[in-house]
């Protein structure tokens, strides 16, 4: 296997997870700096993969395969550090209704491609949408601390809830497109 660019970046943000679990556990006063800083690089790197990959033509099937299990590893890691930080029932809902749409829309998208239906499932713009206020939420409540005079922990809940209602709209249009497959399947 030939390892491209692109799949260098994806490995390289499955390497950063345990240094971010590390770096949030660091009894120094610039841990939640570090931590976030190591987050927005994971996230630059998951922007700047797909860029390389599509425009340089460095696709490959791996590639396709880990960049969306690197993503969800490290939203899944970040938002267990963030709810164990602050444990409050609308963070954790919020964190519990965005792990469980990226579990169940995972499974359906594996269905839906052994179905020859992968098309019927791809990223659509709410997903984005939800992606970008996810990751920008996550990275409020990484760093948690007052900045500049804005309650950067306030602004992170509200966009986790809105990140969260996002998801839900997002899966139930992922839903809506696979129903058709899934009604032909049960009949």
């Amino acid at each position: 296997m030939h390892l491209t660019i692109p799949t260098l970046l994806t490995l390289l943000r499955i390497v950063l997870i345990p240094v971010l679990v590390v770096a949030f556990y660091l009894p120094v006063e610039w841990a939640n700096l570090l931590t976030v800083t190591l987050f927005v690089l994971a996230a630059i790197t998951d922007g700047l993969d797909g860029w390389i990959a599509r425009r340089f033509g460095m696709t490959s099937s791996f590639g396709a395969f880990l960049d969306p299990v690197a993503d969800k590893l490290m939203v899944a890691v970040a938002l267990i550090l963030i709810v164990q930080r602050h444990p409050e029932i609308v963070i954790a809902l919020s964190a519990a209704i965005i792990l469980g749409r990226e579990i169940t829309i995972s499974a359906l998208r594996e269905w839906m491609a052994a179905l020859g239906e992968a098309a019927r499932v791809k990223v659509a713009w709410t997903g984005k949408l939800k992606t970008i206020l996810q990751m920008v939420a996550i990275g409020f409540l990484l760093y948690g601390e007052p900045l500049w005079g804005l309650p950067v922990l306030q602004i992170g809940r509200w966009l986790l809830v809105i990140a969260a209602i996002l998801t839900i709209w997002s899966m139930l249009a992922y839903l809506r497109a696979a129903w058709p497959a899934i009604r032909e399947q049960r009949e």
